[in-house]
């Protein structure tokens, strides 16, 4: 099977406040439907107030991140799917339940991992 990351940018998401925990419950709903599916390898949010870090082959460690990268922040889910499709719908509930349109991307095969 592949695994697909399901992703969204912080800013994508706009919830009025007393719907918050609205939409962590029904987050928190189909994170549990993936894993009571068998396909839920892990997921989160990146902490937006820790900052980034590199670390060379060497183990010295610089703020920041590479320049390209502007920011990396949101919330993230991996799913091991059968398909493609089977993705997509998974990130059609993500969208519903986090009120916002997901991204997905597909991991190259790695046997070893």
């Amino acid at each position: 099977m592949t695994k697909y990351l399901i992703s969204f940018p912080s800013g994508a998401m706009v919830v009025p406040d007393g719907d918050l925990q609205a939409v962590s419950d029904a987050s928190h709903a189909v994170v549990q439907e993936a894993k009571d599916a068998g396909v839920w390898v892990f997921g989160g949010g990146i902490d937006g107030s820790v900052p980034p870090v590199m670390v060379d082959g060497d183990g010295t460690v610089t703020e920041g991140t590479y320049p390209e990268t502007t920011q990396l922040e949101g919330g993230y889910a991996v799913l091991e799917l059968p398909s493609r499709e089977a993705a997509l719908g998974w990130a059609a509930k993500l969208a519903v339940a986090c009120r916002c349109a997901q991204e997905v991307r597909e991991f190259g095969y790695d046997p070893a991992s």
